[in-house]
């Protein structure tokens, strides 16, 4: 047998077995004709956000996360967008009272939930407890790790009211200030918890809330 021939005869056997195996898929997959899940996009959808109590119609690609949905649809640019990746929590948002990064979830994904934003806190100019704690422990240097800081505090509080300061470590944990305010942080959300705080002149330990 020449080359040619030998190159032939396999090109024949490889197509056989590939229609074979295709034969076989199509009689093992389930049949999706019927019932089968709405695709969306590429292009732009309806999609409907309940954002700080009031519901808000969106045409977006399925492809847009939260954040994207946020700042340059909403417009609330309270959320920050710092490292899209989900490991720094600048963009916490609370989803259904849960801390939720906003760059790690997409618009279409949390339909028929309720999203709060750092804009749906304070009410008629007056400041939540946690955000007048911020304030009042200098709990902020640059601000923008600070919204995320603030809807993860306001989560930890409404879950445990009179938090330690070793639970309030763990419940901001992923949340990073690149400016190093911790200790501020820290004694911003044992105040907004009522929590008794130490004189001023000592010092809350400064270890990362890792």
């Amino acid at each position: 047998m020449d080359r040619r021939s030998f190159l032939k005869g396999l090109g024949t056997t490889v197509a056989a077995a590939a229609t074979a195996q295709v034969s076989v898929l199509a009689q093992t997959e389930p049949d999706h004709a019927a019932g089968a899940a709405n695709v969306l996009g590429p292009g732009a959808v309806p999609v409907t956000l309940s954002i700080n109590g009031e519901s808000k119609q969106f045409s977006l690609e399925p492809r847009v996360t939260l954040l994207d949905a946020l700042r340059n649809f909403g417009p609330l640019t309270g959320t920050k967008e710092v490292c899209d990746r989900g490991t720094c929590g600048a963009c916490t948002v609370l989803v259904d009272g849960k801390p939720t990064y906003a760059c790690m979830k997409l618009a279409v994904e949390v339909q028929g939930t309720e999203i709060r934003t750092i804009e749906g806190e304070a009410k008629n100019g007056q400041m939540t407890a946690v955000q007048q704690a911020f304030v009042d422990c200098d709990a902020l240097m640059c601000g923008f790790c600070t919204p995320g800081f603030i809807m993860t505090a306001t989560a930890l509080l409404a879950a445990n009211p009179h938090p330690t300061e070793e639970e309030v470590r763990r419940g901001c944990a992923g949340n990073l200030c690149r400016c190093g305010a911790y200790p501020h942080i820290i004694r911003a959300v044992l105040k907004a918890g009522g929590v008794q705080l130490p004189d001023d002149n000592e010092v809350i330990s400064d270890a990362t809330m890792a």
